[in-house]
């Protein structure tokens, strides 16, 4: 659990960058702890003699220590007893990169000289000056015995000097530090081994520092996703040994994701996403916050640490198949499967009778037996035969209105479904994967000129789901009219421009900080990466273009579905009194009774006396 407590942030206004020390900061000295392996420059060899770890704290700024390896290497100090750090200096290699060198070098103090259980105490901001040794301030109450300097990534460390401030003491945990306003979550892994693929967990301490408090834990870690596993800038999934509620999210789980967001350069386009799968009315939402993200001490950038898909009380909330699971009601759930274009690569997936590739979520591959495989292939090929029996219209309509409404190509390349126990329906959800949204892919760019729904306009649809949905939204009355009922229900439960602009303004004013440093780390703003279809040439350009394609998608939403929004007037959401008598309507004013309990979810009309407020049923 996280113990509340006040954390101090790491930015460059708490930090003085000037060459003078305050008179009671004693500079620390310890047994010098390091990198070994070494370059030599003269020669281009790998040495364990020349431009050592040493050269870091002789106070001698014509030399430097220079690694062999060109990053996740270090110089440091092993203290001998622990001590709060007060202030740390540095001072960049005397030579033509020496000054960028040190910009995102990362300090970080611990007790076990393998650095697994490291807190970070300080990470340089801006560039160095030769022939000077620069300093900032440290907030950090825990006393540490080992004490360090990360280089940043493909630097070869490359640092001429490097000093610690301090007084002897254990400290305690009252008030730690992070990278910047956002959480900070830090991975170090066992013997520093790099997560390589995803399906290998790599042994790891897990942190997390955030304003209510430290959460460190052990766990492992491994690399997540398809196509965003290509990016330099890797997806991780994070597993801790025991379940754990991280930070405000709901779940108490031992998996979580750590989204790249590297063609997002708004780094903030699945909170959006999940902020409209909310207001239409998803009946699961995943949970997803920015953090900053160190591994083994390296800044690796902004994430999104967010639910993983799972059957899970808090999360996809049906019962978990065991293997004695093999007959009867058992038999028939709880299922989550993944139309998936990249099935193929799985080992449990199957192509349906219409042609769509399936994977088989949970069970997973390593319980699934054979009885419950057949069983939900032969269920999803009778949905799509009689999708007006089997399918969930309710979920499945919300889904393809979060999809539109963010414009979305990918919607149908990925679609998660789940069958529960005794219940013949497949629900659809819950929402993921919109890193092409908002007008970000150039296959689909400008999405707001087409005159047809994103998905039937080049967007990516995996097997025929193209064809399957067509059968519902374009082909069949009914539906056509439950959607509008749906959209109707959202404009009116506030799905606005002024809302979703509120919220766009609010992360772009959160992340501030945050997407400062990462694309210092990925300069990638005027690069075009994977389907980017403009360069904005600035992050508050890019954020712009989101907020103006929200603003235009809710007008084109309006008109494709023959909707003339007009506020009901009546009073936002609000408590209800359940102790006094009261009606209840749907906001097209059908009546629903008298009684809140087992209602959908959903908007619904609340009358008591003279007052009405909009109430939702989650």
């Amino acid at each position: 659990m996280l113990m509340k407590q006040t954390v101090l942030i790491l930015l460059m206004a708490s930090a003085a960058l000037t060459g003078a020390v305050a008179d009671d900061d004693v500079k620390l000295t310890g047994t010098v702890i390091g990198t070994q392996q070494t370059v030599d420059y003269n020669t281009w060899a790998q040495s364990t003699t020349v431009n050592t770890c040493a050269n870091a704290f002789d106070g001698d700024l014509d030399t430097y220590f220079a690694s062999w390896e060109r990053s996740y290497t270090w110089a440091g100090l092993d203290l001998g007893t622990p001590h709060i750090i007060t202030r740390v200096g540095w001072a960049p290699r005397n030579d033509v990169h020496g000054e960028e060198r040190v910009l995102l070098g990362v300090f970080e103090g611990a007790n076990s000289p393998d650095f697994m259980d490291a807190l970070p105490l300080y990470i340089i901001t801006e560039r160095g000056t030769i022939g000077t040794v620069a300093h900032a301030d440290v907030d950090c109450s825990r006393g540490f015995r080992y004490v360090r300097y990360v280089g940043p990534a493909d630097a070869r460390c490359n640092i001429a000097e490097v000093e610690f401030y301090g007084h002897e003491g254990e400290g305690d945990d009252t008030h730690l530090a992070r990278l910047t306003n956002l959480p900070t979550v830090s991975i170090h892994t066992l013997d520093g081994v790099i997560p390589y693929d995803k399906e290998t967990d790599i042994t790891a301490q897990l942190t997390i520092i955030s304003a209510d408090g430290l959460l460190s834990e052990p766990g492992a870690v491994r690399e997540r996703g398809n196509a965003s596993r290509s990016f330099p800038k890797k997806p991780w999934r994070i597993k801790f040994d025991k379940k754990q509620r991280v930070l405000d999210a709901p779940a108490k789980a031992k998996k979580w994701t750590l989204i790249n967001n590297y063609g997002d350069k708004t780094l903030m386009r699945n909170l959006l996403a999940f902020e409209l799968s909310r207001r239409l009315g998803m009946p699961y939402t995943p949970y997803g916050t920015s953090v900053d993200v160190l591994l083994n001490g390296e800044y690796k950038g902004c994430y999104q640490l967010c639910d993983q898909i799972q059957v899970h009380p808090d999360r996809v909330a049906i019962d978990e198949m065991t293997a004695d699971d093999n007959s009867g009601e058992a038999l028939t759930g709880g299922y989550l499967v993944e139309v998936d274009a990249y099935a193929y690569e799985e080992l449990s997936w199957f192509n349906s009778a219409k042609g769509n590739p399936v994977t088989i979520k949970s069970p997973d591959e390593e319980t699934i037996t054979q009885q419950q495989f057949s069983y939900i292939q032969q269920q999803f090929n009778a949905m799509e035969r009689n999708w007006r029996t089997y399918l969930d219209l309710n979920t499945f309509l919300r889904h393809f209105l979060v999809g539109e409404l963010s414009g979305n190509t990918d919607t149908y390349w990925s679609v998660y479904m789940y069958k529960q126990r005794g219940d013949d329906l497949f629900y659809t959800g819950p929402v993921w994967d919109f890193d092409l949204a908002f007008d970000n892919d150039d296959r689909t760019y400008p999405v707001n000129q087409k005159n047809d729904y994103i998905y039937r306009s080049w967007g990516s649809c995996a097997g025929n789901m193209r064809s399957f949905v067509n059968q519902i939204v374009v082909n069949d009355p009914s539906a056509r009219a439950q959607l509008l009922a749906i959209w109707d229900e959202a404009r009116q439960g506030g799905l606005t421009e002024e809302n979703l602009t509120a919220f766009i303004d609010e992360w772009e004013a959160r992340l501030g900080d945050s997407q400062r440093l990462n694309f210092i780390r990925w300069p990638i703003l005027n690069t075009y990466v994977h389907q980017n279809p403009r360069l904005w040439g600035s992050y508050e350009a890019e954020v712009q273009n989101v907020r103006r394609f929200m603003r235009e998608r809710i007008a084109w939403m309006d008109r494709k579905l023959g909707y003339s929004y007009e506020p009901s007037g009546i009073a936002e959401a609000a408590a209800v009194d359940a102790s006094q008598p009261c009606q209840v309507y749907t906001l097209q004013g059908m009546p629903c009774g008298s009684d809140l309990r087992n209602l959908a979810p959903g908007i619904y009309i609340v009358r008591q006396g003279q007052a009405a407020h909009k109430v939702r049923v989650e």
